[in-house]
This record gives structure tokens, C-alpha cells and sequence, in this order.
């Protein structure tokens, strides 16, 4: 089983993690380790001690970003207005596409992306996004052919329909999130012309 970091401990993994996706963010995947040491005030060796490799730190900070999603997904989980959950959820998950903005990981490495323990954190994520939407389904908030699959496809649609204008008009997103919600609605919705997704992504 692994032990929970002391409180200091988990301090210095998140700023490590913040200095980490910054310098990655800026300088690409070719970050070097000394660079994002410097920036988050640690020596080289700390990180190295954290993380034997960059792979192991790239995958960590996608695993930061999965847990942080399923916790608020799992918080949401019991919600009176299951609708409102979805709604908060989703607005979340595109606030933290724009504000702690991960691009730079599509370039990494397919192995570091199909590590087991961010095959679970990603299922972890999905999980709570499915139980979200069966709630809203069963409260009849949203229709019923959407499936869970659906929504985790469209989750970072809002976010990238409104990135060429993300630096004139930075909350444009808010509107196609809108559009979607509504779309996701069962009034005057018809019948869909393809089969959902058995899963969001291929294993």
C-alpha cells in the first residue's frame, strides 16, 4: 500500500508538479530537468528522487489534472439537481483546459500516456463522469441515447471551438458550453444517426 506523503511532502510534489507543467508548457517536452528544478526552487536531485525519469513526471502531472477532475466528479455525485452537477463538472473541466492549459502532453511519448496508473486515473475520471450522467438521465435532465462515453468526448469541445479567440474574448467558451448543454437536453432532441462509443478512447 502506498503511505500518504506528510503535508510538507505533498507541498513540494504539487510546486514541483506546477514548475514542471510550466517549464513543459513553455519549452515543449524538451524541458530540461536543471529548468524546472530552478523553477519550482528545488535541486536536481529532488526531482530525480521523486521521479526517476521525465516520462514518470510527465505521466504524474496527467494523473494531477485526472485526480483533480474525479474528486470534484466524485463530490458531485450525490447532488440534489443532477443536471447542475453536469453543468459545474463540465464548466470545470474546460476552466482547467484553459487555465492549466496540457497541450504540451499530446506530444509526449504514447507510453507515458498508457502507463497503468494513468490507465487508472483516466478510468477513475471516466467513471465519475458515467455516474453523472446516469443521474441526470434517470432525472430526465439530459436524453436518454446519450451515454456516459458521449459526454467524456465532449467535455474539451467548448474549450477548443473558442482557443483561436481564447486571447480577445477568454470566456467565449461559456457559450458553446451552453450550446452543448442544451443539445444534450431532450426537448426536441431526435434520434441520433450513429451508435454511441463502447468507450472514449481505444485500449
Amino acid at each position: 500500500m502506498t503511505r500518504p506523503l506528510r503535508a510538507d511532502a505533498a507541498r513540494n510534489r504539487r510546486e514541483l508538479l506546477r514548475a514542471a507543467a510550466e517549464e513543459f508548457r513553455e519549452h515543449g517536452i524538451g524541458a530540461s530537468i536543471a529548468d524546472i528544478a530552478r523553477r519550482a526552487g528545488i535541486g536536481k536531485g529532488t526531482v530525480f528522487r521523486h521521479f526517476a525519469t521525465k516520462e514518470q513526471l510527465l505521466a504524474a502531472i496527467v494523473i494531477d489534472r485526472l485526480d483533480t477532475l474525479s474528486e470534484l466528479g466524485e463530490s458531485l455525485a450525490g447532488a440534489a439537481d443532477a443536471e447542475a452537477a453536469l453543468h459545474e463538472f463540465l464548466a470545470a473541466s474546460v476552466e482547467q483546459q484553459q487555465d492549466q492549459n496540457i497541450s504540451f502532453l499530446y506530444a509526449a511519448s504514447p507510453d507515458v500516456l498508457a502507463t497503468a496508473d494513468v490507465t487508472r486515473a483516466r478510468q477513475r475520471m471516466f467513471d465519475s463522469v458515467y455516474a453523472l450522467v446516469e443521474r441526470a438521465k434517470r432525472q430526465g435532465a439530459i436524453r436518454a441515447d446519450v451515454t456516459g462515453p458521449d459526454v467524456v468526448l465532449l467535455m474539451c469541445a467548448p474549450g477548443h471551438v473558442a482557443e483561436p479567440l481564447a486571447q480577445q474574448s477568454p470566456q467565449l467558451w461559456r457559450r458553446y458550453l451552453a450550446v452543448l448543454l442544451d443539445g444534450l437536453r431532450p426537448e426536441g432532441a431526435r434520434d441520433l444517426p450513429h451508435p454511441p462509443p463502447a468507450q472514449p478512447m481505444p485500449v
